[in-house]
């Protein structure tokens, strides 16, 4: 299985995803520069967190505009894998390869913490391995994360098993103390209808390696490769 890891100016996050999937998943790994037309031939593209364009304008609301996203848009469209974290779940919606919008945080703030997540299905290549009763340890880094969608979407998102993670506490429940920056439903990554585009504001690849502490984040990257190609 081979990756394509996007690189906008201000990406920060590409040789983290570029390390979890080399060197730790042991997986063939290729960047790919914003100004490239064509997508390499690749089975999964990964749209990486950072600052893309600064942040200036709306976050993700530039790099949706780079030539490698006709690409990108037109690989998902076709059924090909895509794979948002942070800034990239915010340019795959964006791009309409997602529903909804991700807003200032509740408290207009940026936050860079630990957060627990639930799963919320297993019908997805990116959950499909994961112990829906356990919560995982994963951090975030964002200052607009607060998913938003009107309340037609968010029907659909629940009629559809389209929400894949919601914010909880280290046991698994939804509280008010537990949704770091106020997203509805609690919701913290999702998937379009298709299955083949996730989205998601924790970082992951913050926590696949017993050197970083926590290795939490590991286990959607192994259920990622165990389901994509089958």
């Amino acid at each position: 299985m081979k990756f394509g890891v996007l690189v906008f100016p201000g990406s920060n996050c590409d040789d983290d995803a570029v390390r979890v999937l080399g060197e730790v998943m042991g997986r063939e790994v290729v960047k790919v520069w914003h100004k490239e037309k064509n997508l390499p031939d690749v089975d999964c593209v990964i749209v990486p967190g950072g600052f893309s364009y600064g942040d200036y304008l709306r976050c993700g609301a530039i790099a949706r505009f780079s030539p490698i996203m006709q690409s990108v848009i037109e690989f998902a469209n076709q059924g090909g894998f895509v794979y948002g974290i942070c800034n990239g779940f915010q340019i795959l919606c964006e791009a309409h390869l997602l529903p909804g919008a991700l807003l200032r945080n509740a408290n207009q703030k940026f936050i860079c913490k630990n957060v627990f997540l639930k799963p919320m299905t297993n019908d997805s290549a990116l959950t499909a391995d994961l112990d829906l009763s356990k919560a995982l340890k994963i951090p975030i880094a964002h200052a607009e994360g607060r998913y938003y969608a009107d309340d037609a979407t968010l029907q659909k998102l629940v009629a559809n098993d389209q929400i894949l993670f919601k914010y909880c506490d280290s046991e698994g429940n939804f509280t008010e103390g537990s949704n770091p920056n106020g997203s509805l439903l609690d919701i913290a990554g999702i998937c379009n209808e298709g299955r083949n585009v996730f989205g998601m504001m924790p970082h992951p690849e913050r926590a696949a390696e017993l050197e970083l502490g926590n290795t939490d984040g590991r286990g959607l990257f192994e259920s990622l490769l165990g389901h994509v190609m089958a």
